[in-house]
């Protein structure tokens, strides 16, 4: 019998095969098995029957853009994100940014996540690093633009408004998304951090088409010292998916559903048990409340 990670809990339904139409729409974001070179985790999807790879800059630049195009074209893959451009208040943040459009457009990748970034050092102004952050999405958006590449913008839980993301809500990244074009700017769904949102199933029906990423995994509890790496796997946690998918795709969202968890524990284990596990919860949870066929 099957186990799940990291619980050891029995699984509760077998493993799908390769080839189960369940496993259409799932995609591994790299992150999920952090301990996996990109080279392992597109083996790793391609022995799974998972299509899709979300991938990590950081991985990429070990394997090298056109090496890794190259490979995951061979293995019958596609990209789903790269992640991550964004950190906007401080830094080089428009070279490391072009670079990173550069990245996804060699790599066919339609989306390039972008983590708004926290406050500055030493500053306390959070209006000002939000409306940095707006200024700088409306500066990066051409260059985005040219190479066919969406900025999507990915609000975090408020407990990361410090140091990673000033764009807390869904609500408050749509109203910068709006000033741009829905084919140049959306928005990343990622249920840890819009679980909690009030009215977040209208705010996700505003987005619509702006919708360009949709993530999974749950919020479980207690939450670790680092709260970064409190991600559960889909049904471990607090999590409401049956809602939040089943409004995903009434707004029209037709693309990769990514499994994307930060889990110390998770991270320990072996990569193809984590994919397993990562299978079965969505062939369980999520797969029932999509539209059938592939991802668009």
């Amino acid at each position: 019998m099957n186990t799940d990670v990291p619980t050891g809990n029995l699984a509760r339904i077998p493993t799908p095969e390769p080839g189960d139409p369940r496993l259409a729409r799932l995609a591994l974001n790299q992150r999920t098995t952090a301990s996996w070179t990109l080279p392992e985790a597109v083996r790793g999807c391609a022995d799974a029957g998972i299509g899709t790879i979300g991938v990590w800059r950081e991985p990429l630049a070990e394997t090298g853009v056109q090496a890794a195009a190259r490979m995951i074209g061979d293995a019958g893959l596609r990209v789903s994100s790269l992640c991550r451009g964004g950190f906007f208040t401080s830094g080089d943040w428009l070279g490391e940014n072009i670079a990173a459009l550069d990245e996804a457009a060699a790599l066919d990748c339609p989306t390039l996540v972008l983590v708004p970034g926290g406050l500055p050092e030493g500053s306390r102004d959070l209006n000002g690093a939000r409306q940095r952050v707006a200024e700088a999405i409306a500066e990066l958006a051409p260059h985005a633009r040219a190479r066919g590449v969406r900025l999507a913008i990915e609000p975090m839980h408020p407990i990361f408004a410090a140091d990673r993301g000033v764009i807390s809500t869904l609500a408050h990244a749509l109203d910068l998304a709006e000033q741009h074009p829905p084919e140049v700017v959306g928005v990343v769904v990622d249920t840890f951090h819009l679980w909690w949102e009030p009215g977040v199933l209208a705010q996700i029906a505003r987005a619509g088409e702006r919708i360009a990423c949709y993530q999974v995994s749950d919020w479980i509890t207690p939450l670790p010292p680092d709260a970064l790496l409190g991600r559960g796997v889909v049904g471990d946690g607090h999590i409401d998916f049956t809602a939040l998918t089943r409004a995903v795709v009434a707004a029209g969202y037709r693309g990769p559903v990514e499994v994307e968890i930060f889990n110390a524990e998770l991270w320990a284990a072996p990569g193809a048990q984590v994919l397993a596990t990562c299978a079965r919860r969505h062939a369980e949870l999520i797969a029932p409340h999509l539209p059938k066929g592939r991802s668009t």
